[in-house]
């Protein structure tokens, strides 16, 4: 399919559509002006104090094919994220943005041991996050946009708190935290250096998902899966390793690759946000197309909009646009993700009913796994 072959206005339908994010960082979705006005009342040295020439420079640093130059870039916006007034800013700030690219329903995750420089304590973090997400969620309702978000907690996994975030996440399972997670460097930080943490959820029927397969290979995969018990994985692209298609247009997986499709685990894919790390090469090229075709349960996500300069609608047109994607591809990836919240299985039926399928220009039909 060619760009000619691709309907009218799909930018703008794409942003019409009713959206589910499932990997979303709160630390990596600030707008540049907000950074900008935070670090001067904070006193923080930026690169540029010029919000445009600040946006540019968080896409470029980001985009070194690096995971842990990646990751250098939370510097700038970790510093203005330690009050509870610039929580609740960010927060506030991310739901709007979110309502207005058109997702319905985004779980935010951030990680509450990066936010204690200036004195706050753990839930004073989540608190502040759970007030400025409800203001978001109120101003977007009284401009006609119904959004729900809520909170993943991630604990960092070069340190040693991931019992405490464990147990902080538990305490607020009724008021806004649906799901833990670990994030930072994944190579020689594997999931078994917090088996107590995952232990301690799983006896608590708690939902984990983990950052795997996107800076190392199937062996972390496995670790988020056996050790952790994750229910989701965190990009999981590197499962492609264990995936081969065949001349007859077969397929061949390797055990791992099996577990993970035959129990349905699925992948939040960030196309962007891999393409700048080096876990993929490029969006045509990147292995969601593969998995998608193998039978994987495919999600797409943001991973974060600051660095990458995206939003979920533009994550979805490029794989239009560059992996030959069709309407009907993404209108099934994103009932996937629907599917795959960690809210209860009623709430998540709900959801897939707010979903409808957006008209669909002709031609550009493919034959889907939709589900109700």
């Amino acid at each position: 399919m060619t760009p000619a072959d691709l309907p009218d206005g799909l930018d703008e339908a794409l942003r019409a559509l009713p959206k589910v994010l499932l990997h979303d960082h709160l630390d990596g979705g600030l707008r540049p002006a907000t950074v900008v006005e935070l670090a001067a009342a904070t006193g923080h040295d930026l690169p540029t104090t010029d919000p445009q020439e600040l946006g540019r420079w968080f896409v470029d640093a980001a985009g070194s094919g690096s995971l842990p130059r990646y990751l250098e870039t939370f510097v700038h916006t970790l510093a203005v994220m330690q009050t509870a007034n610039g929580l609740r800013r960010v927060a506030r700030e991310a739901v709007l943005d979110l309502a207005a690219d058109g997702v319905v329903y985004a779980e935010e995750r951030y990680a509450p041991e990066q936010h204690q420089q200036a004195g706050l304590t753990l839930q004073q973090v989540v608190d502040a996050v759970r007030e400025g997400l409800a203001e978001g969620m109120q101003l977007a309702a009284a401009d006609g946009h119904e959004i729900r978000v809520v909170q993943v907690l991630s604990a960092m996994r070069q340190a040693d708190r991931s019992g405490e975030i464990a147990a902080l996440a538990l305490a607020n399972r009724d008021a806004g935290v649906v799901g833990f997670d670990i994030a930072g460097p994944e190579e020689g930080f594997p999931p078994s250096l917090h088996a107590a943490a995952f232990r301690l959820l799983r006896d608590a029927s708690f939902p984990a998902t983990v950052h795997a397969g996107e800076a190392d290979g199937l062996d972390s995969i496995a670790q988020a899966l056996h050790v952790a018990g994750a229910v989701r994985l965190g990009h999981g692209v590197r499962v492609a390793d264990d995936v081969q298609e065949g001349p007859d247009g077969t397929w061949r997986l390797g055990v791992l690759a099996h577990w993970v499709r035959d129990r349905r685990v699925p992948l939040e894919v960030c196309p962007s946000s891999n393409v700048q790390t080096g876990a993929a090469a490029s969006v045509a090229e990147h292995p969601v197309t593969l998995l998608r075709r193998a039978g994987f349960e495919v999600t797409i996500s943001t991973d974060n909009r600051l660095q990458s300069g995206t939003s979920l609608s533009r994550e979805l047109g490029l794989l239009v646009r560059e992996a030959g994607w069709t309407i009907d591809d993404v209108v099934d990836v994103t009932l996937t993700a629907a599917q795959h919240t960690f809210l209860n299985y009623d709430e998540r039926r709900a959801l897939v009913d707010r979903i409808a399928r957006p008209e669909v220009a002709p031609g550009t039909e493919s034959p889907g796994r939709h589900r109700a």
